[in-house]
């Protein structure tokens, strides 16, 4: 089934002048403008296309590829505002993705950043943002596990944390101890369950929990130092933004992978940084 704002595989039918018309099956024809035809397509070739409504509510076809597919959030600039009619988003399409007045939870100017889901509108069938995230998020309640990796988009920050969409269905927070640097809305990251309390509500951190976070990092570390000739210039008072932008976790989980490797005598701090300690030969092999 063809359905807007997803991505579909169509076979080209036929060319004319306006570009080529692909196979839509129970939808007919679908246009391919001529401006994104990949060189050499012809007739019977397949390509990999996203359909949408043009500004004649005639359903189109792009090889451009949106910000966010239909049912995704994501962050968005504002590029344009109609009174009376809504917010115009940026997308990464040529044509920009409106996000009606009745959709909206502020009022958005040119330049501001919006988080919102892309929806088909109910009454027209064209898609549209909505900042209204409350009314497209699942209901049922959330079936995670703890330490299951998610999809994260940070929608606004609160007293505690920041608020965020788990794999584009549920709400959950993240506290600020979890996150060393400052995020700002539309924020896009990895995460990872901490608890799904009785009530359905979600915590979610930026680490895998326990020995799955840390041996992971232990290596990364292991194989960073060995890149740097054998001293690398990271310790346990390493500025936290430095250790996350390097290895992409938190200070907290960094200490820890440290301490794993110290009692394993694989590291060894020395001035400014750590080194690899000399290889050992176990004394089954000297003996004799």
């Amino acid at each position: 089934m063809i359905v807007p704002g997803l991505k579909h595989t169509l076979c080209v039918l036929r060319e004319a002048p306006p570009g080529l018309y692909l196979d839509g099956v129970e939808l007919g024809e679908i246009l391919l403008p001529g401006k994104y035809i990949p060189e050499g397509t012809v007739p019977g070739d397949r390509l990999e296309v996203f359909v949408h409504h043009d500004s004649e509510d005639r359903l189109v076809a792009t090889t451009q590829t949106p910000h966010a597919l239909l049912g995704q959030v994501a962050g968005f600039e504002v590029v344009g505002v109609r009174p009376g009619i809504g917010a115009f988003l940026d997308w990464g399409l040529d044509k920009d993705l409106l996000c009606p007045l009745r959709e909206q939870t502020k009022n958005p100017q040119v330049g501001d950043w919006v988080v919102a889901m892309v929806v088909l509108d109910a009454v027209s069938g064209r898609l549209m943002a909505s900042m209204r995230l409350q009314r497209h998020l699942h209901k049922k309640p959330p079936e995670y596990t703890e330490a299951q990796s998610v999809d994260l988009v940070i929608v606004e920050e609160t007293d505690l944390g920041y608020k965020t969409v788990i794999n584009n269905a549920h709400w959950g927070l993240l506290y600020k101890s979890e996150t060393p640097t400052t995020l700002v809305p539309g924020d896009e990251l990895l995460g990872f369950i901490r608890t799904v309390r009785p009530d359905g509500k979600i915590d979610v951190g930026l680490d895998a929990p326990g020995y799955q976070r840390v041996a992971p990092l232990a290596d990364q570390i292991l194989a960073a130092v060995r890149a740097s000739e054998g001293v690398l210039a990271f310790d346990d008072k390493s500025d936290p933004e430095a250790i996350r932008e390097k290895f992409g976790a938190s200070k907290k989980a960094f200490k820890q992978a440290l301490g794993k490797l110290l009692r394993q005598r694989r590291i060894e701090f020395v001035k400014g940084g750590i080194k690899l300690t000399p290889t050992r030969i176990p004394a089954s092999e000297t003996a004799g």
